[in-house]
């Protein structure tokens, strides 16, 4: 495989204790959209060792629900899954290896926040300047837990960063959504043709 024949990310899977109960969050905090169930619970549960060697999990785990989500903005969709089994570990910190956190763009950085913290996530320290090749006078950023441990960081930087002086390439900013509505606004539309993310990169 080649550079050129990847676009871009098409979706974040993240493994839950409670598929409806992370939905709940992941709409009230960040105004997700629920897609499709890819496996509802009452088609459930899915295993066997056809499943166990696909996604390379112990023996005995069951897949009990799989659920795709949108955020209102171009980027990446959220895949939730629920697991049974012999297997549970914790989630891991920013300290662990592999992927060890979501980061999200915000146009109002304490008004995401809030909505967050008011849907069950918990903050661990007020928003901080971004550092370094980052920084500017109001960009900033926040790390939060959710309800379900997992590391979430909400980020904006809307004035001009160092590094963009003689970077040839840009970083990937969402586009703003629909006036009145947008991770930050507290408000969401409730039309889904307003929503443009459908987690199809765009070239």
């Amino acid at each position: 495989m080649t550079a050129t024949t990847v676009r871009g990310i098409d979706h974040i899977g993240v493994t839950v204790p409670d598929v409806e109960t992370a939905t709940l969050f992941l709409v009230r905090a960040l105004g997700a959209e629920v897609l499709y169930d890819t496996l509802r619970r009452q088609d459930g549960p899915n295993g066997g060792p056809e499943v166990e060697r696909r996604l390379g999990v112990p023996a005995g785990t069951l897949q009990l629900a799989v659920r795709m989500l949108a955020l209102p903005c171009d980027g990446p969709c959220i895949e939730l899954f629920e697991f049974q089994g012999p297997r549970r570990e914790p989630p891991v910190l920013p300290c662990d290896f592999g992927w060890q956190h979501l980061a999200l763009y915000a146009d109002d950085l304490d008004a995401a926040v809030r909505d967050c913290v008011a849907a069950g996530a918990v903050l661990l320290a007020d928003p901080q300047p971004l550092p370094g090749p980052e920084a500017g006078e109001r960009n900033r950023f926040a790390y939060l837990r959710t309800p379900w441990g997992s590391t979430l960081e909400l980020l904006t930087y809307p004035d001009p960063q160092p590094w963009e002086r003689t970077a040839t390439r840009r970083r990937v900013r969402p586009s703003p959504v629909s006036t009145g509505a947008g991770i930050g606004t507290g408000t969401w539309p409730t039309d889904p043709a307003r929503y443009r993310c459908r987690c199809r990169p765009r070239c």
